[in-house]
């Protein structure tokens, strides 16, 4: 019987980032997805899994990613990849969220993210796109974030927090994300999973799992 509904949140509940990637390639005369084969390379210990564990700076970051990219035959700052992160707020993902908390269903945020300074925005519409991220995220019981507790998907032991967290087994729990890699451990673990490659698609699949409409 599921009891809970675990969310991914860039790429799922917001647009992909890997959209301002292929942008930024376009743009700097970079070859297309080159961003995403530089994360790929030792994806446990390079600068991108190390940032999101909290165990490096983003001014570490930088530099680790710059070498990392420069190694691979394109030097990229990686200040300028997190400046790449802000994706956009899917209103569908987020109605869904309202249906499935009415419905009674445990909601829990699972986030690979970095800690940044977060400084009080002076430009009015980033100020209103501050307050809507605050607004979807309270609508989560719960927010499981690599940059707090030190580790990140698809390590076994952030399923297990995120479990531990709201009190719920692993085979009571449907999982959402866009990325494969991060889904397979959550599928040993017993959990059903679904790869989003859009919203239609992802909430189709969902609300067939939970047998109800998410419009």
């Amino acid at each position: 019987m599921l009891r809970a509904v675990f969310f991914d949140f860039g790429g799922v509940i917001l647009s992909s980032p890997f959209e301002a990637f292929n942008h930024y390639e376009a743009a700097n005369g970079l070859p297309h997805n080159f961003i995403r084969s530089v994360n790929t390379v030792n994806h446990h210990e390079n600068a991108w899994a190390k940032l999101e564990r909290s165990d490096i700076s983003p001014a570490q970051f930088d530099q680790l990613f710059a070498d990392e990219s420069e190694a691979l035959g394109h030097r990229i700052p990686g200040a300028d990849i997190l400046a790449l992160l802000h994706g956009e707020i899917r209103p569908e993902m987020v109605r869904a969220l309202d249906v499935i908390k009415q419905s009674g269903l445990v909601l829990a945020c699972l986030t690979n993210n970095v800690l940044t300074e977060q400084a009080v925005a002076t430009d009015p519409a980033e100020r209103e796109r501050q307050d809507e991220m605050r607004a979807v995220l309270a609508r989560f019981d719960a927010v499981i974030e690599s940059s707090k507790v030190g580790v990140r998907k698809p390590e076994p032991r952030f399923y297990e927090i995120a479990c531990e967290t709201v009190n719920v087994q692993p085979d009571e729990c449907v999982f959402l994300d866009d990325l494969g890699i991060n889904l397979k451990p959550a599928a040993a673990m017993g959990m059903l999973t679904i790869k989003v490659a859009g919203a239609e698609q992802a909430l189709t699949e969902l609300s067939g799992v939970l047998g109800f409409s998410l419009a």
